[in-house]
């Protein structure tokens, strides 16, 4: 994630800010140019992007106190590029709606990733069978507030559900540590599930098709026998050594949803550090020397991804450790993990390039 710069005052502004600490403007993110900008009112009772950029409106979203992006003023659109993709959202009552406010800055994070990469993200107006759209699903509950049945989380043909109660701290960590994972965010679930709907965007023809099967396995494996047999008899002894997760390893589309997952959770992080100046400079340590000299989104391999990664999440994770808190990044890189990190990153750019 980029830092950003207030355009009246100069102040340093970060992504989910509503409001420059210093001059006090509003902000909002416009997805047309990826970026946070300051705003002025332009005396109609309306917003221009400050000082005297085009007029623009708030997300229809920002009522609730839940989006800061903008849209330009003669857009069709009442939402904004992340908005405008959601089906059910949680706004029934307070807990509901402060709910949807976290799930929102996870999505938000999410289509930023997107957004850079100018990934496809055809909305269901523009494909009704498979385009993207999400449901932030409650839980069904007795008449004493108690849960009967928990909604849950996934993907099919573009939708992606989820578990709006994940929302909550005590439940993610409860189901954390009921599955036995080290890691769980909404952040986490957004770029896990979307790798579902990019293997269906992205992996089409059949030389693709083909080097994917070869990484991931065959996707056409029966799903419900794969992920049955990962409940009841848990992972292959040797999955550290071919996969990111004990979760990848249960079926071809969890392995390509996990490494998907992974490059963004690297690629976003590596362009924070280099938007802080962040390196790693260990005397007597070379091995964990890494500085972040390049835009990772622009990466051409993984391996220069991992290159400087590996160093940085050792760092994280000693700073974690050194503060009584669990490993930012408890997963290691094997090299044919490293080898799928490549493919779905060279799958990005080739999109990429043909969106231009």
């Amino acid at each position: 994630m980029k830092l950003f710069t207030c355009s009246i005052c100069g102040q340093t502004i970060h992504f989910d800010n509503r409001l420059c600490v210093r001059c006090g403007a509003a902000l909002g993110f416009l997805a047309g140019d990826v970026t946070l900008h300051a705003l002025a009112p332009d005396g109609e009772g309306g917003w221009k992007i400050a000082p005297d950029g085009q007029a623009c409106r708030f997300c229809e979203n920002a009522a609730h106190d839940v989006c800061n992006w903008i849209v330009p003023a003669g857009s069709p659109h009442a939402f904004c590029e992340a908005c405008r993709h959601n089906r059910i959202v949680p706004t029934t009552d307070p807990k509901g709606l402060e709910r949807w406010r976290r799930i929102g800055a996870a999505q938000r994070h999410l289509f930023y990733s997107i957004l850079r990469w100018k990934l496809p993200r055809p909305t269901r107006d523009e494909d009704p069978e498979g385009g993207l759209v999400f449901d932030f699903l409650a839980d069904e509950l007795d008449a004493g507030g108690n849960v009967i049945a928990a909604a849950m989380t996934g993907h099919e043909d573009g939708l992606i559900s989820l578990r709006a109660a994940e929302a909550d701290d005590e439940v993610r960590e409860s189901v954390r540590v009921a599955m036995g994972e080290p890691y769980r965010s909404l952040l986490g679930h957004f770029r896990h599930e979307t790798g579902h709907f990019y293997w269906k965007q992205l992996v089409r023809d059949a030389a693709t098709l083909e080097e994917a099967r070869r990484l991931f396995g065959d996707e056409r494996e029966d799903y419900a026998a794969a992920l049955r047999r990962n409940y009841e008899q848990g992972p292959p002894p040797d999955w550290p050594q071919r996969f990111i997760s004990t979760y990848a390893s249960s079926h071809p589309a969890e392995d390509f949803a996990e490494c998907w997952a992974h490059l963004l959770h690297i690629v976003d992080t590596l362009e924070t550090a280099r938007a802080f100046g962040l390196n790693t400079d260990p005397k007597g340590h070379e091995e964990l020397e890494a500085e972040v000299t390049f835009d990772p989104y622009r990466a051409p391999g993984a391996g220069r991804l991992v290159e400087a990664w590996i160093p940085l999440s050792v760092a994280m994770n000693a700073i974690q450790r050194s503060m009584g808190q669990p490993d930012s990044y408890p997963f290691v890189l094997s090299p044919p993990v490293v080898e799928k990190l490549d493919f779905i990153n060279r799958l990005v750019h080739r999109s990429t390039v043909r969106s231009l």
